[in-house]
């Protein structure tokens, strides 16, 4: 069985726009076999995705000493591997296990050092999507490497399977007729502009007047930090999810749910892999517009402020006029758009 590495040891949003290099490399050496590699906080990730047959905990990985470092790698017996986030630890271990094609980018000098395959790749200025980017690393095994974004968006697909605590399972069950399921995830982790709690709370209360029921998703932390606004907005809210939920279960959560709005995060590109309505609110600058990190999925959609650049909210992300100018309305008429979507059962 050929057997093909890719690491991917960032975030979750990141890993989810790394999954169509693991689909194209099942489509077109049919029976091979994918191992990601990534981070602890990701595993559930790679456990849900239908192309990804096996997940290395890269985080496991670094606590072992060198030599079991590289017996582990060896005993996957790797034809190749994609470094598509540059990992020091790992490039030096890949060299030394022996994979024979080790892969990466020619602008991080570790991989000049350690991989036999290096590709021209400029993320930053790039007119191409992350997903269509990451894609260019396969070009040393001669697979398809520029498939335009219409080809690239079915291959980012997750299925969810973990069980649902009973009572998060009622919640979900208590709509009735057309009302949607909506999920607002506020926080970004600092990994994206915010739109903002006073456009999220107005969000919330056009909602709850339309008939719809939200949810608010985040962290156990976000939710300390949200814990007056989450109290001022109690009556409108269907449930407060904020710290209760693994990520295995907030993947479960959201495909039994109609949809979800938040900035460019993790919880957005999970919405959009998992088939549900996916609204990303962005800033227009580059790197972080929309043309870069935008949403795939069937039901994905992003609103974005029409400006040619927000470059004076640079100095001071947290202000950024740009991302709030997206009025709240206007993200409540296209989610009153949406139409209900079948309860993806876990």
């Amino acid at each position: 069985m050929r057997t093909f590495l890719v690491s991917r040891t960032d975030a979750i949003g990141d890993v989810v726009l790394t999954l169509p290099v693991c689909g194209l490399l099942k489509q077109q050496v049919p029976g091979c076999r994918v191992v990601l590699i990534g981070r602890t906080y990701t595993q559930a990730v790679a456990e849900a995705c239908p192309w990804v047959d096996d997940f290395l905990n890269a985080d496991e990985l670094s606590k072992l000493g060198e030599k079991e470092q590289v017996a582990q790698l060896r005993q996957y017996k790797a034809e190749a591997i994609l470094h598509v986030f540059p990992n020091k630890l790992l490039a030096r271990t890949a060299q030394k296990s022996g994979i024979p094609i080790r892969i990466g980018t020619r602008n991080r000098w570790i991989h000049w050092l350690t991989c036999n395959r290096l590709v021209a790749l400029s993320r930053r200025h790039s007119l191409l999507h992350e997903a269509q980017l990451n894609l260019k690393l396969l070009r040393p095994l001669g697979l398809p490497a520029e498939l335009p974004l219409a080809a690239v968006a079915p291959l980012v697909q997750l299925r969810a399977t973990a069980t649902l605590p009973a009572d998060v399972r009622e919640l979900l069950a208590a709509r009735t007729g057309r009302q949607l399921n909506v999920v607002l995830h506020p926080r970004s982790r600092g990994s994206a502009r915010e739109w903002g709690l006073d456009h999220f709370g107005t969000l919330v209360r056009l909602l709850h007047q339309a008939g719809h029921r939200v949810f608010i998703t985040g962290t156990a932390a976000e939710g300390e930090e949200l814990a007056a606004w989450l109290h001022e907005h109690a009556t409108f809210l269907a449930g407060n999810l904020t710290g209760r939920l693994s990520l295995a279960e907030l993947l479960s959560f959201i495909q039994q749910a109609d949809g979800l709005v938040a900035a460019s995060t993790g919880p957005l590109h999970l919405a959009a892999a998992l088939g549900r309505h996916a609204l990303g609110l962005y800033p227009p600058m580059r790197p972080t517009h929309p043309g870069r990190w935008a949403p795939l999925g069937p039901h994905a959609e992003y609103l974005v402020f029409d400006r040619p650049d927000c470059s004076d909210c640079r100095a001071v992300p947290a202000a950024c006029t740009c991302i709030k100018a997206i009025a709240p309305v206007e993200v409540a008429s296209h989610i009153l758009s949406w139409q209900p979507l079948p309860s993806a059962q876990s």
